[in-house]
């Protein structure tokens, strides 16, 4: 099989310089907004979005997503004792894969091992910390642009050359929706996500007034190290039972099994700004995280101090070790077939 390489874009009117790479290749900030004036900014580093921007009814605009101002935060965030990932494409493993190691076709794969003896995020060169190429854009109603993104046969050691296609498409109807497609010239393992921090008040505040509900009566029970055990764990009379909008919890690092992902898988309420994100998706569960122990460090946009509260994660994925799990969903990408993956976010004013 072989893999067509798309051509790079041209900067465009809507695009500007957010910097250098340290070998002078130049990244490029990407704007897109509709016409009810929400905004959403992505860089081709990682394709990451740096900002959102929403209207309240009370015609204020509120930047929903945690990020920083300049490249080189982005750059120096992934030297962090643990790294933030604000904003980025995670890839190609989300989540911790055990002992970094899988299984596939009867030979075994050692990854890199960046998180207490396990893999987590796709390895030390992840997605995130790639330079994609921008190979499609559209204006207008419902504007939207595709980062594309070739990954080597052995990237951090997984099988095959995997091409990624991730559009952002920004709909009249308030929704950021991305659209992954993947295909690899091998059998190989994946597990792509979208890694922001939400704030409904706004970056620089902290999400615990906030209200969270997740359409899920099981989560993955985990060890110490937060490995998947290969059981479930029941939520009924659970702290982390979100069948019932509760406030957002200070600490939380879970993935949650969806009940129908026909129907909305989570969603995140302000009653001081007075909006709601919904979040629907195609995987079979949601990672939520709160918590990280790598803010205090490096300033935030707008000169904002992060802290360990200051927003929550909404990781729609598959579920974390699946390649070690028989019983968890299939995380096998066969040679010359198609991976989708496809998860909204949508905001609503609720008064």
């Amino acid at each position: 099989m072989e893999i067509k390489h798309k051509s790079h874009l041209k900067e465009t009117s809507n695009s500007k310089s957010f910097g250098f790479m340290p070998d002078n290749r130049e990244i490029l900030s990407f704007e897109l907004s509709n016409k009810k004036g929400m905004k959403v900014t992505i860089i081709n580093y990682g394709a990451t979005v740096t900002s959102l921007e929403i209207p309240t009814s009370e015609g204020k605009i509120v930047d929903v997503v945690l990020g920083f101002d300049s490249l080189s935060s982005y750059l120096e965030s992934y030297y962090l004792p643990s790294a933030p990932y604000f904003g980025t494409t995670v890839g190609r493993y989300a989540g911790r894969i055990h002992n970094g190691t899988f299984t596939l076709n009867g030979k075994t794969y050692e990854l890199t091992k960046n998180n207490n003896g396990n893999s987590l995020h796709g390895g030390n060169i992840g997605f995130g910390r790639k330079v994609w190429n921008v190979t499609n854009q559209n204006s207008g109603e419902n504007p939207s642009i595709t980062f594309s993104l070739l990954s080597e046969n052995l990237d951090e050691n997984y099988p095959g050359e995997l091409y990624v296609d991730l559009t952002y498409t920004l709909t009249e109807e308030n929704e950021l929706k991305l659209d992954y497609k993947a295909v690899s010239t091998e059998d190989t393992i994946i597990n792509l996500t979208h890694h922001s921090y939400f704030n409904l008040d706004g970056h620089n505040t902290s999400v615990l007034d906030q209200k969270v509900f997740i359409n899920a009566d099981k989560m993955l029970e985990t060890n110490h190290e937060n490995i998947p055990t290969g059981n479930f764990t029941a939520l009924t009379n659970h702290d982390f039972d979100f069948r019932a909008e509760k406030k957002c919890p200070a600490s939380i690092d879970n993935s949650f099994i969806i009940n129908q992902t026909d129907t909305v898988a989570a969603t995140l309420l302000s009653s001081k700004n007075n909006l709601k994100m919904s979040v629907f998706t195609n995987q079979p569960s949601v990672h939520i995280y709160v918590g990280g122990n790598c803010f205090d460090v490096l300033k935030g946009k707008n000169d904002a101090v992060y802290h360990k509260t200051s927003g929550i994660c909404f990781e729609t994925q598959n579920f974390p070790d699946a390649p070690n799990q028989a019983h968890f969903p299939d995380s096998v990408l066969k040679k010359g077939r198609e991976y989708i993956q496809e998860t909204v976010y949508k905001f609503e004013n609720i008064n």
